[in-house]
């Protein structure tokens, strides 16, 4: 189901309604109890996140190793800092630093990478002073725990006036979570995807008293319903023009091998 699915996104692809999907897929169990804050620790023991989250509103609960940030605001400096290209990780440092290397020259994953800085570039120029939106890293390997990422940081000066809230109505969704061009990019992932993605692919943050904020994107997160004893995490990856349906699964369980690990003991 998951190949037909990732074809039809190919069509979509080829035919020119899209460049790029980020295409997600559920992994749930039903009838499950676990303890929260226990399966939170040592996921992020395994983890390691920098934007790690445990959130508990009623009896729903985020366990969340996120590694990705979706929007910063420091007076008038926002930072963006979309992830797309992923590597799994080796014990064996010169196989570690092999992967590495090669994936900071893989040409589809650059190419995944680059279309979402360009439409995290168009969304920041709505709120920024003139001329101000700028590529700081592009591309970038960044290695956390359990996999390597291929990060950007995209960064704009705020115009006068621009409310924290207008800052985030004008970037959200982010395009990492979503494809480029975004709004066409949704409208084939809502017909596609078998689950509501619900806080998944969401963010999580604050707003400080000064106007300020931080805020994350809700991916390598475990998602717990106390009442329904429903647990559930999901995985996805962008699909472009150069996608094999194999290759992106096998990326879809890299990202899951924490959260499956930590589930299943």
């Amino acid at each position: 189901e998951y190949f037909n699915k990732v074809d039809r996104v190919l069509e979509h692809i080829h035919r020119g309604d899209i460049y790029e999907a980020n295409f997600c897929q559920e992994f749930y169990a039903d009838n499950t109890i676990i303890n929260p804050l226990e399966t939170y620790n040592k996921l992020n023991k395994i983890s390691s996140a920098p934007f790690a989250t445990y959130l508990k509103l009623e009896d729903k609960y985020l366990l969340s190793a996120s590694p990705e940030r979706y929007i910063k605001k420091r007076d008038d400096l926002v930072i963006s800092q979309p992830i797309k290209g992923t590597a799994k990780r080796s014990d064996i440092k010169n196989e570690d630093e092999q992967i590495k290397h090669k994936l900071s020259l893989d040409e589809k994953e650059r190419s995944e990478n680059i279309m979402i800085v360009d439409l995290v570039r168009n969304d920041l120029s709505k709120t920024a002073q003139k001329g101000s939106v700028e590529v700081k890293e592009l591309c970038e390997i960044y290695t956390y725990k359990q996999v390597h990422q291929m990060v950007s940081t995209v960064v704009s000066k705020l115009k006068k006036n621009v409310t924290p809230v207008e800052l985030i109505k004008t970037t959200f969704p982010m395009g990492s979570m979503t494809g480029a061009p975004k709004i066409s990019a949704m409208k084939i992932i809502e017909e596609l995807e078998e689950t509501k993605r619900g806080l998944y692919s969401g963010a999580i943050g604050y707003f400080a008293p000064n106007g300020d904020l931080d805020f994350n994107v809700v991916i390598r997160s475990i998602l717990y319903n106390s009442s329904n004893k429903y647990v559930s995490y999901s995985v996805g990856g962008a699909i472009t023009a150069k996608s094999n349906p194999i290759n992106e699964y096998e990326e879809c369980l890299i990202k899951a091998k924490a959260m499956r690990t930590v589930l299943e003991n």
